[in-house]
């Protein structure tokens, strides 16, 4: 586990709750311990937590607002004016508690953005789908995402061309295009499935917080194992269901 991966985990971890002893958790905090820059990223998270609770909890509940929601009334125009200031009051304390966040969360999104690209991808080839081209020429593959204005400039890890190709699949991430090429390694498959090891292509600027380039990250998501790794234009997944070292076959 390295730093990003750690603040990703611990983003979601809440103090004082249930969290403490949920062995989720334990991984990422151990390394707080040892790394002097995550421990005071997570003592800023837990501090930004207890604060935003603190505010909440000091917000005057509006006399009456109890009775109504027990008797299911409709809520009239008059009763919504009186309760407007209280509202703002929540509103502006929001406000406040994302403005002491900006540490912590950035304003251009939280760091484990990339790792939310990762999972929606990955996620998708893990559920049933269907591919936009069904063929083993990359040729044609190639060609098909070229005048789909998916990314299609790019060349596959030595490995990777040991792999049989199934075709192809044009998804897209928050905008962005993305090309999804499915591949056949040579196992036995499910019935139903048209393959089993699955590459996704992106613009490096549509993903935030990208892995530098020359550097690969491995991940698990759910039952499969993850690779993604960069260039100076391009963003690389490479998915599968199985373990890393499967994975790593396909990268050399």
């Amino acid at each position: 586990m390295n730093n990003p991966e750690a603040k990703e985990i611990l983003a979601l971890f809440r103090p004082n709750t249930a969290d403490e002893h949920d062995p989720f958790f334990d991984q990422a905090r151990q390394m707080a311990k040892t790394d002097p820059e995550l421990a005071r990223w997570f003592e800023q998270h837990c501090e930004a937590f207890l604060a935003l609770r603190r505010k909440f909890a000091a917000i005057p509940i509006p006399p009456g607002l109890k009775e109504q929601i027990l008797s299911e009334r409709k809520i009239q125009r008059p009763l919504f004016q009186r309760y407007w200031g209280t509202l703002l009051a929540a509103a502006a304390v929001v406000a406040l508690l994302v403005g002491v966040d900006v540490g912590i969360w950035p304003l251009h999104g939280p760091p484990d953005r990339y790792s939310a690209y990762r999972k929606r991808m990955t996620e998708k080839a893990l559920r049933h789908y269907s591919m936009d081209l069904t063929t083993p020429d990359m040729a044609l593959i190639l060609r098909h995402l070229q005048e789909k204005n998916a990314p299609a400039g790019f060349s596959l890890p030595a490995g990777l061309k040991t792999a049989t190709a199934a075709g192809c699949v044009v998804s897209s991430w928050q905008g962005a295009p993305v090309s999804m090429i499915c591949f056949k390694s040579g196992r036995l498959l499910p019935p139903g499935d048209q393959s089993d090891l699955w590459l996704f292509v992106a613009d490096r600027k549509a993903v935030a917080n990208a892995p530098p380039a020359g550097a690969t990250v491995f991940a698990r998501v759910n039952k499969a194992a993850t690779a993604t790794w960069s260039d100076d234009h391009k963003i690389y997944l490479l998915a599968t269901v199985g373990d890393e070292a499967f994975l790593r076959k396909y990268l050399q």
